[in-house]
């Protein structure tokens, strides 16, 4: 038994609206259903990973609020299966996604749901990454639904979580003595000067790890990773002795800023939008973030 992606989307704020994390994540997992044909009540559990909220909103559970967006059982008397509509967040910044997959994987395996919905939203709490130059990330939302096959070579391998030695390289916070009334739209996120050989040192340690334990050739791999500089595809694939062009990190549309916890979806998005390398037969996803930590998680599409 396996897990694949039945459907991805990534989406941005509507040029008339704010943005805002639920709403990015709820379009998303629309989107994600709508291409996979299936009803809001298909998913069993929805698991949230995104960081930066509007107003920096910390309860209820914005996984509570994007199902009810999407519609997910709203209604128990009417959606009786036990495990349909349970939804929580599972934050760790840039690594999320690939713990909500690590998550799922036990989900589907033991039979507790036939799919998963995984959303991952960044928003500035004061509405618009563009107009904060000091904020580094995009206003980006993305969705990733997930559900077991029965066909062989395809889909998902282990998920392998590291984590390094050091400051943690990157500080998102409030700063409650200096934000006055302004405070539900600021964030401070402060950054190393050094974070990036960290996090340069720890993608390379994963990689080679997960390579020798899941007997990976990467000359036949397309390694996706987070864009934590703008150059960090070019140097990690140095550092790994790999050709450049089998290296990638996905960029925002437009320059506002770096993809965050959507990142990974947004690099699978393109990755099957430009099809694989010659002699590239599988993706391997790779996010380094806060902590530091890594996650790292091998794919192969069903039409690769």
């Amino acid at each position: 038994m396996s897990m694949i992606v039945k459907a991805a989307r990534t989406v941005r704020p509507l040029p008339s609206d704010d943005a805002s994390s639920v709403r990015l994540a709820a379009r998303a997992a629309q989107d994600c259903l709508a291409e996979a044909g299936l009803s809001p009540d298909s998913v069993g559990v929805l698991i949230n990973v995104g960081v930066y909220r509007e107003a920096n909103t910390f309860e209820p559970a914005i996984a509570a609020l994007v199902q009810k967006e999407v519609g997910i059982n709203l209604d128990y008397l009417a959606s009786p299966t036990p495990v349909a509509g349970f939804s929580f967040d599972l934050m760790n910044g840039a690594c999320g996604v690939l713990n909500a997959v690590q998550v799922a994987q036990a989900l589907l395996d033991t039979g507790s749901s036939e799919r998963v919905l995984i959303t991952a939203a960044d928003a500035h709490p004061g509405g618009r990454a563009a107009e904060d130059d000091a904020y580094p990330y995009a206003d980006l939302g993305g969705a990733l639904l997930l559900e077991r096959t029965t066909e062989s070579g395809h889909g998902f391998g282990p998920v392998l979580l590291r984590s390094g030695d050091g400051p943690v390289g990157t500080r998102g916070y409030l700063d409650t003595a200096a934000m006055g009334t302004r405070g539900r739209g600021q964030i401070t996120v402060e950054r190393d000067t050094d974070r990036l050989e960290t996090l340069l040192d720890l993608a390379v340690e994963t990689v080679n790890e997960y390579a020798g334990a899941e007997r990976l050739d990467l000359d036949r791999t397309l390694l996706l990773c987070t864009k934590a500089a703008p150059d960090f595809a070019d140097r990690l694939a140095r550092r790994l002795d790999m050709d450049p062009r089998s290296v990638l990190a996905p960029a925002a549309e437009r320059e506002e800023g770096e993809p965050h916890t959507a990142a990974p979806v947004l690099g699978y998005l393109r990755a099957l939008q430009s099809g694989p390398p010659i002699g590239r037969d599988h993706l391997l996803l790779v996010t380094v973030g806060a902590g530091p930590s890594a996650a790292c998680v091998s794919y192969r599409p069903q039409d690769w």
